[in-house]
């Protein structure tokens, strides 16, 4: 049996988000067709991560293989490259703008204050927002984040037609979090090595279970992800 981790997640205030609304309520707003392409074809996909961490026969993937490989985002990306490396840079600069511009909107509805920057992030395009008390726009456990995230490819999707793996942070939480699951993940790794015996974490989102599948694979170990959404966790096994 597997040996359960502890993953102990800060939780941020649930107070009033974007404009009176809860993280409860962003969550829910957050529209089911942003959901559904998300789920389909991003790193939020389900069925896609499960091709990339598992094989074909379901057994575990080994480091260095497909476990820290994002299968859903070569599918998504397939033909959008056409036209070489500057068109698909390009396109992801434009969605970058979109997101921009409809950000700016939504925080200028709710009166905040922050400063939008855009960058991109290897296969996709990046925008946070800084500066000022937004807090609130992450919520609980990063939930109005996340729905804001959603929108904010809606809203691309709307503009382009094409589905968008657009990544949206705030106050850095998204970085803090990627920096706390890589540390999960290595004491993960180390527990399994001194005792030889499987470690199971608590659920993940997809995004998160990604980190951690990179993590043990720089340790050089074998990842697996168990469970149905939204209980879907990561295995760590020996060597």
């Amino acid at each position: 049996m597997s040996e359960p981790i502890n993953n102990s997640v800060s939780d941020e205030s649930p107070a009033a988000g974007l404009d009176g609304i809860t993280s409860d309520d962003a969550a829910a707003e957050a529209p089911s067709a942003a959901l559904a392409a998300d789920e389909a074809g991003t790193e939020a996909g389900t069925e896609a991560e499960a091709e990339t961490e598992a094989g074909a026969d379901g057994s575990p993937t080994h480091a260095g293989m497909e476990s820290g490989v994002d299968r859903s985002a070569d599918a998504d990306d397939a033909g959008s490259t056409e036209g070489g490396p500057s068109n698909h840079k390009g396109r992801l600069v434009a969605e970058g703008d979109i997101a921009a511009d409809y950000l700016e909107g939504l925080v200028d509805i709710a009166d905040l204050d922050g400063d939008i920057d855009m960058d991109i992030d290897g296969d996709r395009a990046a925008v946070s927002i800084s500066g000022g008390d937004l807090g609130h726009l992450v919520g609980r456990n990063g939930e109005v984040l996340d729905a804001l995230q959603e929108l904010t490819r809606l809203a691309v999707l709307r503009e382009t037609g094409e589905r968008s793996r657009l990544m949206l942070d705030i106050e850095g939480h998204r970085a803090r979090r990627r920096i706390e699951l890589t540390e999960i993940g290595a004491q993960a790794a180390e527990k399994v090595k001194s005792s030889g015996e499987p470690v199971s974490l608590p659920a993940m989102t997809p995004f998160e279970r990604k980190i951690v599948h990179d993590a043990i694979a720089v340790a050089g170990l074998v990842s697996e992800s168990e469970g149905v959404e939204p209980m879907r966790y990561v295995v760590v096994h020996p060597a």
